[in-house]
């Protein structure tokens, strides 16, 4: 999947004109195409100090946070959307994290490596840790604190009262619906507080 396919995707589902908050941002490539695209506002929270001097040179407003430590500093229904694409995986306090992502926004977004997609089940089912372009790592350098599957994240929202809006799988560009925990790379959930 291409970087600009996934961005579209994940994209279409922030309404125009949002109050966006980027958990996790990287270097702001999705909050500025939002902007650009969207007509969006808002702010990245990001921690790495590379990731938040590429978010300024972009013009993307950014906030230096370690996610652990919570978003305390922002009130309920802040947003009307919080996206955490591709970072729910590399914290310690996910389930909290999940949590305060509702408690913010009217909306979250969430995107992760979905670990049940086949050739992941492949390589365990040969006695191997998957290597793939979503899970590009080694299992003994990857960032990733935890992996866990599309399914798995359907139980974790009910457990803390999210309904889900929408769901799906991303693979290579596309979206998948029929059968996405086992045939996407990528598992994708819009949700609210219930």
């Amino acid at each position: 999947m291409t970087e600009t396919a996934a961005m579209q995707a994940l994209a279409r589902r922030v309404p125009a004109g949002s109050r966006v908050l980027d958990l996790g941002c990287g270097n702001g490539a999705m909050l500025d195409y939002l902007q650009r695209e969207r007509g969006c506002t808002g702010y990245g929270v990001e921690i790495a100090d590379a990731n938040v001097l590429a978010c300024v040179q972009r013009g993307v407003q950014v906030l230096q946070l370690n996610l652990d430590e919570g978003l305390a500093m922002f009130d309920d229904n802040s947003f009307d959307v919080v996206l955490q694409i591709d970072t729910l995986q590399h914290l310690r306090n996910a389930e909290t994290m999940l949590r305060e992502t509702a408690r913010v926004g009217r909306t979250g977004i969430v995107a992760f490596p979905n670990f049940a997609h086949w050739p992941n089940r492949l390589s365990v089912l040969r006695g191997r840790m998957p290597v793939t372009r979503r899970l590009p790592y080694q299992w003994y350098d990857t960032p990733n604190i935890r992996v866990g599957t599309y399914k798995d994240f359907a139980v974790l929202a009910t457990k803390n009262h999210l309904r889900i809006l929408d769901s799906f799988g991303l693979q290579d560009g596309r979206e998948v619906r029929w059968l996405p925990n086992a045939r996407a790379g990528t598992a994708v959930f819009h949700f609210e507080h219930a």
